[in-house]
């Protein structure tokens, strides 16, 4: 399995490259950056770094480490300029980005700089005819695409990558929709869980790769969770009930260990640890440091 770290882009630039840098020192497998504007909810203050310009600094200056985002809204930007900017990013890290891709999503930023968000069934559409036209564009000499919502004539896209076309991840849990649309072009999925989360919906991918006449096992996984390690017994409690709303690790080392084989059962080949809930930057770097000796080594 490989192990991931994930800055919180809500930082400034400095201690994201600073984690970065001790991730890929400290043997880290890959770094992850989302792609947002703006905090999710009522504060929207501080700052927030653009991830592709992120990712783009991180490719020239921290070596090794896989870089990815995690995912870009597929609302921004036209598919075939994001797909020019990853595979640029890429060049510029000599073949080790992933683009990450997702239907879109949080609502205050649409509002507040004016991108439409559509209706769900709408952005959806658009989701499936985006990851085609990325697919292509990152595979075929040109491509030549006449979707309801993008069109394109000839297109080239040079580079495709420096060590082969650029990966194409697809974000989200979607099971009718989402699922489908990375059976049909995803190189990678992605998706927040638990272990039983990523078995049930690894077995609806698998599903839907029959469906399409393409072999699951081509589709690598990943999955993140927020990360609570710790000793204490009495900190540990306040954290075990799922108080933070998304899927958690939580646990001694020792605990972890199950966590994340758990994971492996479920067949994740790559789990990503945010730093959201890891404290100062010197804090995180001790907690993952620690995650990474004495509990990654179980499953490398």
């Amino acid at each position: 399995m490989r192990f991931s770290i994930w800055p919180n882009a809500s930082k400034p630039w400095t201690d994201v490259l600073d984690l970065a840098r001790h991730g890929e020192a400290t043997g880290w497998d890959g770094v992850w950056i989302a792609d947002h504007f703006m905090p999710n909810g009522d504060d929207v203050s501080g700052p927030v770094l653009e991830g592709w310009t992120t990712i783009a600094g991180l490719a020239a200056t921290v070596p090794r480490v896989r870089i990815g985002c995690l995912v870009s809204g597929n609302t921004y930007r036209h598919p075939a300029v994001l797909a020019s900017m990853a595979t640029t990013a890429d060049e510029i890290s000599g073949g080790r980005i992933v683009l990450g891709l997702g239907a879109g999503w949080q609502q205050n930023e649409h509002d507040a700089y004016g991108i439409p968000l559509f209706d769900t069934k709408e952005r959806m559409a658009r989701f499936a005819e985006a990851c085609a036209v990325v697919k292509s564009l990152l595979t075929q000499e040109r491509t030549t695409f006449h979707g309801d919502h993008y069109q394109l004539r000839d297109a080239p896209l040079e580079p495709k990558g420096a060590a082969g076309p650029v990966p194409l991840l697809v974000g989200g849990g979607g099971e009718k929709v989402t699922l489908r649309i990375a059976a049909q072009h995803a190189d990678e999925w992605n998706v927040w869980g638990t272990p039983d989360v990523l078995a049930h919906k690894g077995a609806v991918l698998d599903r839907h790769c029959a469906d399409v006449g393409r072999d699951p096992a081509e589709i690598e996984r990943s999955a993140q969770a927020l990360l609570f390690l710790s000793d204490d017994e009495t900190w540990l409690a306040k954290h075990r009930d799922g108080a933070a709303g998304r899927a958690s690790m939580v646990g001694t080392p020792a605990e972890l260990v199950d966590v994340v084989g758990g994971y492996v059962e479920a067949g994740v080949d790559e789990l990503i640890v945010p730093d959201f809930t890891l404290g100062s930057p010197s804090r995180a770097k001790d907690t993952y440091d620690r995650f990474l000796t004495e509990v990654a080594p179980s499953f490398r």
